[in-house]
């Protein structure tokens, strides 16, 4: 029973610095214009999906607590509309994509 415990708080402590770290990046995203297609906590089939915001963000809990992922709008995996072409990760200069990779250990780090 003592191994269940731990396994237990294992996950939900991994979840959490998962969930601030994905968090950092979606944030700092948001705040620099860029547009975010979805972000998720977790790998795999989805349990928990909602689609809201202007933007038309998709929320995801999957399966899998163990990862994350913030996805934003990007040229190189298709077609981006004229109009949302300033929003995508390829046409922001490069201090703020790297701002918005960095954004992700540094709220761990403030955590």
């Amino acid at each position: 029973m003592n191994f269940a415990w731990y396994l237990l708080w294992f996950v939900v402590a991994v979840s959490l610095l998962v969930t601030v770290h994905e968090f950092g990046h979606f944030w700092v995203a948001r705040q620099l214009g860029f547009k975010v297609l979805r972000f998720s906590v977790g790998f795999g089939r989805p349990l928990f999906k909602k689609v809201a915001g202007a933007d038309r963000t998709e929320y995801v809990v999957a399966a899998i607590p163990l990862g994350g992922y913030v996805k934003l709008l990007d040229e190189r995996e298709g077609p981006v509309a004229p109009g949302e072409l300033a929003r995508s990760f390829t046409r922001k200069p490069p201090w703020q994509r790297i701002v918005v990779l960095l954004a992700g250990p540094a709220f761990n780090i403030l955590f």
